[in-house]
């Protein structure tokens, strides 16, 4: 990020360039503000990931997150917000101006007077023996990404979502089998998702009320020990790969202490996306909700640029114009 090439203040700052972060930079520009969105690695976050995205809406057939992503960066850098890369460390209030300071990792020092937080959510782990040591050495979290690496072979998922299930899919279309891993009796996916990879028939195997407890393999994953909750029996099953799809943690490290948030990280908001500081919105898959998709983490965005928009047009039409 090149210092002079930037405003001395803006208006407003988004954190995170994922499907909330590039709405809000949309709204908030196109309502006349200045804004930079700050993205620590690829736009569009999680979605890029995604082959196809059947479910947002305008898109009969289904679009892939990369290209949702990019037509989200145009729109908002058409409408005039600036996009950069850096990491955030954290955010300071600065009384006497009323403005926020967001510290970067580059050491840079982004002036705002209000904060959008989009940082999304990251991939949990297991925290098992082989997760670490194994991750990328068959090990993953992404079929899109990984799953031609499988062709012919045997991969066990572990998860029971909605995304486990897509990803599972996925995987059939390279894989020869399929072992999924699930600690319930049944699969939380949405009964369409159900219905898809029931069709698979035995390509994949379903073990219920159990979890993996050892990723095995010295330089790739050779297999895993699967151990039931109800008997506590084990099992050395063998594999080729290994997906961890159990769900997300919160990218909200660099504010915690500095906001308030529940017991796993999520930042809590009112309906308008205010945090517990004023001046600071979060929305998306960083902020306490019952239900992640694209789509609400879009209307979250929506709803964060238009309550940033008012709190900084109060501030400019006090002590700031």
């Amino acid at each position: 990020m090149e210092g002079p090439t930037m405003r001395e203040r803006y208006d407003v700052v988004i954190i995170g360039g994922g499907p909330a972060g590039l709405t809000a930079g949309t709204y908030a520009s196109r309502a006349g503000l200045t804004v930079i969105i700050v993205e620590k690695q690829t736009l569009g976050g999680q979605v890029i990931n995604a082959e196809v995205i059947e479910n947002y809406p305008g898109f009969p057939l289904g679009i892939s997150g990369f290209e949702l992503a990019e037509r989200m960066r145009s729109q908002a850098a058409t409408f005039g917000a600036e996009i950069t890369t850096d990491e955030i460390a954290a955010i300071e209030d600065d009384p006497g101006t009323g403005y926020k300071t967001v510290l970067t990792g580059s050491g840079q020092r982004i002036a705002a007077l209000a904060v959008v937080i989009a940082t999304g959510a990251s991939w949990r782990k297991l925290g098992i023996p082989g997760e670490d040591r194994l991750w990328g050495k068959g090990v993953s979290t992404c079929a899109t990404c990984d799953a031609a690496l499988y062709r012919d072979k045997h991969v066990v998922v572990v998860g029971g979502g909605d995304t486990a299930i897509h990803e599972s899919l996925f995987l059939a279309r390279f894989v020869n089998k399929i072992t999924l891993v699930h600690r319930r009796d049944r699969l939380r996916a949405t009964k369409i998702l159900q219905d898809r990879i029931s069709k698979l028939g035995q390509k994949v195997e379903f073990r219920w009320n159990s979890v993996v407890t050892e990723i095995a393999g010295t330089d790739h994953v050779t297999g895993v020990t699967v151990k039931s909750e109800q008997t506590g029996a084990t099992e050395l099953l063998g594999c080729d790969g290994v997906f961890v799809l159990v769900g997300f943690d919160p990218n909200s490290g660099f504010v915690r202490g500095y906001l308030a948030a529940d017991e796993a990280g999520y930042i809590i908001t009112d309906e308008g996306m205010a945090t517990s500081v004023d001046g600071v919105f979060a929305c998306g898959d960083v902020r306490r909700r019952p239900f992640r998709q694209i789509v609400t983490a879009c209307g979250e965005g929506a709803v964060a640029a238009f309550a940033a928009q008012h709190y900084v047009e109060e501030k400019k039409g006090t002590a700031y114009r």
